[in-house]
C-alpha cells in the first residue's frame, strides 16, 4: 500500500532568504515573514486537504513550518533528516555575488547544471536518492485513502520530485519554488510508470498579499534570488 496523495511543502522565509544567502544545511529558523507565511500557507492547505500524517525535515525553518500546520489540524510531528535540504558544504551562508567573486570557476559549473568541485557540496543524485527513501517509507505506511505531507527545502523536494516522476538526475524543468508553497501528487493506479503524477506545482497563497516574499502588504519588490538556487 502507499498513500494516494502526497503533498511536499517548502518551508517559510528566513532571514537568509531575505539576503539571498544559500542556505543549505544552515540551521537557521524562520523570520517574521516566513512564520507568517507558514500560518497562512497552512491556513490554505487545510481547507483543501485533510492530512493523515506531517514528516518535516529535522531542520529548524522546515521543522517550524510544519509545527504550523500540524497544531492546525491536530497531528503529531515526524521529524527525518534525510528531508534535510542539500548541503552545500563551504558555500553555505554566502551570496551569489560572493560566489562569483570567491568561487567563479565552481560557480558558473554549478549555474549551468554541473556539479561544483571541491566545496563540499552533496550531489542532485545523493539528495534524490536519500529524499526518495525517506519519503518512500512514510508513504509506504498509509493507505490510499491518505494524504501524506512533507515538510522540506527547494532544492530537496525538486530533487525528489524528479525521482519520483523518473526524471533523469540532471533534469532541470522544475523552477524554484516560493517559500511554504507545495507541490502535490497523487499515486498512480495499477502498474503504470511512472508510480506518482503531479497535479500542481509551486502551490500556495501567493495572493495574501501584493508581495508574498515580502510580507502581508510590504509593499516592496522582493529578489528572485532569495530562493535557494538549484
Amino acid at each position: 500500500m502507499t498513500a494516494g496523495r502526497l503533498l511536499l511543502v517548502r518551508h517559510g522565509r528566513t532571514a537568509y532568504n531575505s539576503q539571498a544567502r544559500l542556505q543549505g544545511q544552515v540551521d537557521i529558523p524562520l523570520d517574521d515573514v516566513g512564520r507568517w507565511q507558514a500560518r497562512t500557507a497552512a491556513a490554505l492547505l487545510l481547507a483543501r486537504h485533510d492530512p493523515t500524517a506531517i514528516v518535516t525535515s529535522d531542520l529548524t525553518r522546515a521543522h517550524e513550518t510544519a509545527g504550523f500546520l500540524a497544531r492546525a489540524a491536530g497531528l503529531d510531528l515526524l521529524a527525518d533528516p534525510r528531508l534535510r535540504e542539500r548541503g552545500f558544504g563551504v558555500w553555505e551562508g554566502l551570496t551569489g555575488e560572493e560566489l562569483r567573486r570567491d568561487w567563479p570557476d565552481e560557480f558558473a559549473v554549478w549555474r549551468a547544471g554541473g556539479q561544483p568541485e571541491g566545496v563540499g557540496a552533496e550531489t542532485r543524485a545523493e539528495v534524490a536518492a536519500r529524499t526518495l527513501e525517506g519519503i518512500t517509507e512514510h508513504v509506504g505506511a498509509l493507505g490510499r485513502d491518505d494524504t501524506l505531507v512533507v515538510v522540506s527545502h527547494g532544492s530537496a523536494i525538486s530533487s525528489a520530485v524528479g525521482a519520483l516522476l523518473g526524471m533523469p538526475q540532471d533534469w532541470h524543468g522544475f523552477t524554484g519554488m516560493l517559500n511554504a508553497h507545495w507541490t502535490e501528487l497523487i499515486a498512480t493506479r495499477g502498474d503504470i510508470a511512472p508510480s506518482w503524477r503531479m497535479v500542481g506545482y509551486n502551490l500556495g497563497p501567493t495572493d495574501a498579499s501584493s508581495d508574498w516574499n515580502a510580507g502581508p502588504d510590504a509593499g516592496h519588490s522582493a529578489d528572485s534570488e532569495t530562493r535557494d538556487p538549484d
